[in-house]
Parts: C-alpha cells; structure tokens; sequence
C-alpha cells in the first residue's frame, strides 16, 4: 500500500525537478542575453573639435561614386550632425558648401592639408576617405553583407606639420548583423540605408563619449528599438 502512495510522489517530484531545470536554464539564457544588449561607456578617441571650425570632406574612388554618386554628401551630413550635436561649441561648414567647394576645385585631394584648411576657411578638417563601400559578399549578389571601410584623418591648422594628419583612424561598419541573410529578405536601400548609418555612427563616434556594445558581436540592435 505504501508503495502505491510513493510513487505518485516520485513522479510528481520528478516533474517539478526537470520544470525546475528548465526555469534554470530559461533564467540563464535571460541573463545571458541581457548581458549580451549591455553597452558600455567610451571616451572619444580624438578630443580636439571643441570650440572649433571644422569641415567634414570626404573622398571615395570614381568607381563608387558611379554607383553611389550621393555618398560624399550624405556621409559628411550625417557625420556633421552628429558631431555638431554632441561637441561643445563645435561650428560644422554645411556639406552643401563643401561639395560645393570640391566640385569647383579640380584635383582638390591633391592639394596640401594647408591649403585644404585655408580654402575651407576652417581650423579642423575631418578627411573620409572611404575604400570601400559594397552591400554583397564579392561575387556574390545573392546574399546582403554590406560593409563600408575607411580612413578617417583630422588636420590641424594649429599642428606642427598641417600638411600631415595630425592621428588617423580606420573605421569598418558591417550590415545586417544577420548571417547569410539572402536578397529576398530585404530591399536594397534598407540594406544601403542600415550600411551608412552605422558607419556614419561608428565614424562620429571618434569625436565625442558614447555607449557603444559592451560584446560587438552578439548585440542585437534591433532589441534596444522601441
């Protein structure tokens, strides 16, 4: 007779038992992922806009920009005003008057820095020279994995040497952060769009403090949207 009462309890504790691991495990992955989305504090890595005037140029090769004639503006827009935003008296030449300036000097990234800062009337110049900017794998059009690289330099008119970058950065932005995401799966200009506002972010990042992901390679952004 007690045996019949026992074994409904050991099967009952049984269950509770493996419901019980499985709320560990559920737990565990919660915190895992929690700590995943966590973001961290950054100091910017140049400090020398404040207070100054600056012009954001940027260069790219004639290939790209046949294919992406607008990108020299919307990178030096978008990295403009978001250093104009967050730099503490910072004055940013409008990209209007930029690209202005590039399209009627010829050969003007072959001028001296000096020069450049004279012409542009500025104490800083923010140079992108963007290498790369592909929204496919290399031979591959079927699949999205866009990635934009560049070399981001600053000039000083107060520097020892204008003529050379007073520090230098390379910047590479990759979107989407999903693997193997085939074209099906999404537009091209959401691609395009995604691509250049983060290497827009990553770029102004150099200039000012931020939160950036604490583990860059399992974040996911699309969590932190509201």
């Amino acid at each position: 007779m007690r045996r019949h009462i026992l074994l409904p309890i050991l099967l009952l504790l049984t269950v509770l038992l493996c419901d019980g691991c499985g709320a560990f495990y559920l737990a565990g992955g919660m915190a895992q992922s929690f700590e995943y989305q966590k973001r961290v504090e950054v100091l910017a890595r140049y400090e020398g806009l404040e207070h100054k005037t600056i012009a954001v140029v940027v260069d790219t090769d004639l290939g790209t920009l046949h294919q992406y004639p607008m990108l020299p503006e919307v990178v030096s827009s978008g990295v403009g005003g978001l250093i104009a935003r967050e730099v503490s008296g910072v004055r940013v030449r409008t990209p209007g008057l930029v690209r202005e300036w590039q399209f009627s000097t010829p050969r003007w990234n072959a001028m001296p820095y000096s020069d450049m800062l004279k012409a542009l009337q500025v104490e800083r110049i923010v140079l992108i020279d963007i290498h790369t900017f592909r929204l496919n794998p290399p031979g591959n059009r079927w699949i999205w994995e866009g990635e934009c690289t560049a070399t981001i330099g600053v000039i000083e008119d107060d520097s020892h040497n204008p003529d050379e970058f007073s520090d230098a950065y390379h910047v590479t932005a990759r979107f989407p952060t999903i693997k193997q995401l085939d074209r099906d799966s999404a537009r091209p200009d959401v691609i395009e769009t995604g691509l250049l506002t983060e290497f827009m972010k990553q770029s102004a990042w150099l200039f000012y403090p931020h939160l950036e992901p604490k583990y860059p390679d399992r974040y996911k952004p699309e969590v932190d949207q509201p």
